[in-house]
C-alpha cells in the first residue's frame, strides 16, 4: 500500500488482483481485462483508463504511457554462439550491430512467411535481449546450440510516445536524453532506480521504451505518470493501444496478421487460430499470414548469411505480388452497418470502436475486391480520432495499390451477413509527419 499524498485518482493503492500488475493500482475508475491465451499463464491488464477517445488522441496532443507489453519477455540470449545462432534465424544481418543499438528482427519459416518479429537489443558482444515475441520466437526454441543460453526475464516494458514524451522523461529522470538516437538505448535513473531507455515506438512519431525488472515497475511507472501530469500524458489501455499501429503503419502480429506456424505442429498457438474472424474462410491460413515483402519489411533483409525462407524471400523480392496500403472506409457504408440493428432481418456485424474486433489474440481477414474480383485482404480495422475515419491495413495486389484506387471490403464473418464497404487506397503509413526515425533531437535544445 502506497501512502504518498496526491490528488484523488493519482494515488496508488493496494491491488486486489492476484495477478501482479506492472503499474500501480490507482484509485480512479479503470477497466481491466482478464485473459487466458493458452500460451501463457492467465493475467490481467488495463483495458481503458480515461476513455478510448481521450486515449487515442494522446500520441497526437501530448503523450501516453502504456504497460501492456510487460511480462511478454524479454528473452535473454547469451553465450559465445549467440551472435551466429540468432543471425541464422532472421533475415537481418548482424555484420553491423553495435552494442547499445536495436534491430527490428524478422524471422521466417521455410516458405518465407513471418513466424516472429520484434526488437532485439545488443547489450554486449555475446549478449542480446529480444522483446515482445521477437526472435527466436516459439519455433526457434526447438534447437538451441550448447554454446547459447536462453533465459526468460520477468521485466516491465513501458512505452512512452507522443510529441511531449521527451519532456516527460527528462523531467522524470532529471537528465538530458537528447543524445539517444533512433534505435539506440542506454541507462538512466528514475525515482532513484536504474532503468533502460530506448528510442523506439509504434506510433511513428517520437517514442521511447523503458525496460527493467518487474519489481521496479510500479515505482518507475508512477514517477513517469506524475512527471507527465502537466505535459499532457495519458495512461493508455489495451483497448486503444492497437489504433496507433494502424495510423503509424506498423503491422502487428496476432492482430493484422498471424504467425505462419501450423497449429497442429505448435499446439501452443491453437488458441489464436480458434479466434479467427472476418469474411475470409476461417480455414484459409494464408490470408492471415504475411511475408516480409507484403508488409514492407523486405528492406531489412540481407543475403550475406543463410536463414529460413531465404530462397522464397529473394524470389518474391525479385517478383513482388502484394503490398500493404492504408484503406480509408466510406463513411456512409460504415454507418449502414449499424442500421440493421434497428430493422428486421440478419444485422451486419457492427464495427466496434476504437478497433475491431475487440478481442485478442486473433487472426482477422476480410476480402478486398476490385470490380468484384478478390485482390487481397483487409485487417486491423480501427477508428482514428485523429483523422475522424475508419481505416485498416490492406494487403493487396500491387496493380491495385495506387493511391486513390476505389476498392470494396467485405465486412463481417464468414457464413454470416456481409456488408460491402467502399474503401479508398491511401498512403502507408497514414500518419507521416514527425517520424521518429527522421527526428534529430541533438540539433536543438528547445
Amino acid at each position: 500500500m502506497c501512502t504518498r499524498a496526491g490528488d484523488e485518482g493519482n494515488v496508488p493503492m493496494e491491488s486486489r488482483f492476484s495477478a501482479r500488475l506492472p503499474h500501480p493500482f490507482y484509485s480512479d475508475h479503470v477497466l481491466y481485462h482478464a485473459y487466458n491465451w493458452g500460451t501463457t499463464a492467465p493475467g490481467v491488464r488495463a483495458w481503458e483508463f480515461g476513455g478510448w477517445q481521450l486515449e487515442s488522441r494522446s500520441w497526437v496532443d501530448g503523450c501516453y504511457i502504456h504497460a501492456g507489453l510487460s511480462r511478454t519477455g524479454p528473452i535473454s540470449i547469451t553465450g559465445p554462439g549467440a551472435t551466429k545462432w540468432l543471425e541464422s534465424l532472421v533475415i537481418n544481418s548482424f555484420a553491423t550491430f553495435p552494442i547499445g543499438s536495436m534491430k527490428h528482427a524478422v524471422m521466417c519459416n521455410d516458405e518465407g512467411l513471418v513466424v516472429a518479429h520484434g526488437v532485439v537489443e545488443r547489450k554486449a558482444e555475446d549478449e542480446f535481449e529480444s522483446f515482445a515475441g521477437g526472435p527466436p520466437g516459439r519455433a526457434g526454441l526447438d534447437e538451441v546450440p550448447d554454446d547459447v543460453a536462453i533465459k526468460q526475464l520477468d521485466h516491465y516494458l513501458f512505452q512512452i510516445a507522443g510529441p511531449t514524451s521527451l519532456q516527460v522523461l527528462e523531467k522524470a529522470s532529471d537528465e538530458d536524453l537528447r543524445d539517444i538516437k533512433f534505435l539506440r538505448f542506454r541507462n538512466t535513473t528514475i525515482n532513484g532506480i536504474s532503468t533502460e531507455i530506448g528510442r523506439i515506438g509504434m506510433t511513428g512519431n517520437l517514442a521511447y521504451e523503458l525496460h527493467g525488472p518487474m519489481v521496479d515497475g510500479p515505482a518507475i511507472y508512477d514517477a513517469v505518470y506524475q512527471a507527465g501530469q502537466e505535459l499532457g500524458l495519458q495512461r493508455l489501455g489495451w483497448g486503444t493501444y492497437l489504433v496507433n499501429h494502424i495510423e503509424g503503419g506498423f503491422p502487428q502480429m496476432t492482430w493484422t496478421f498471424a504467425p505462419a506456424m501450423d497449429p497442429t505442429q505448435h499446439p501452443e498457438i491453437a488458441a489464436m487460430w480458434s479466434n479467427v474472424s472476418g469474411s475470409v474462410d476461417p480455414t484459409d491460413r494464408r490470408a492471415r499470414t504475411r511475408s516480409p515483402v507484403e508488409v514492407g519489411w523486405h528492406n531489412l533483409a540481407r543475403f550475406d548469411h543463410d536463414f529460413p525462407g531465404r530462397g522464397p524471400l529473394q524470389s518474391e523480392m525479385d517478383h513482388p505480388e502484394r503490398t500493404t496500403v492504408t484503406l480509408r472506409w466510406n463513411e456512409e457504408d460504415v454507418l449502414d452497418t449499424y442500421a440493421g440493428l434497428f430493422s428486421e432481418g440478419d444485422p451486419y456485424r457492427p464495427i466496434e470502436f476504437p478497433y475491431a474486433p475487440q478481442r485478442w489474440p486473433m487472426a482477422h481477414a476480410d476480402h478486398v475486391l476490385l470490380n468484384d474480383e478478390p485482390i487481397g485482404w483487409s485487417s486491423g480495422t480501427a477508428y482514428s480520432s485523429r483523422f475522424r475515419q475508419i481505416i485498416s491495413m490492406g494487403c493487396i495486389d500491387i496493380a491495385a495499390a495506387a493511391i486513390g484506387t476505389e476498392l470494396t471490403v467485405l465486412w463481417g464473418n464468414h457464413g454470416e451477413a456481409l456488408k460491402e464497404i467502399r474503401a479508398t487506397v491511401e498512403r502507408f503509413p497514414y500518419a507521416t509527419e514527425g517520424r521518429n526515425s527522421d527526428l534529430d533531437l541533438t540539433a536543438s535544445n528547445s
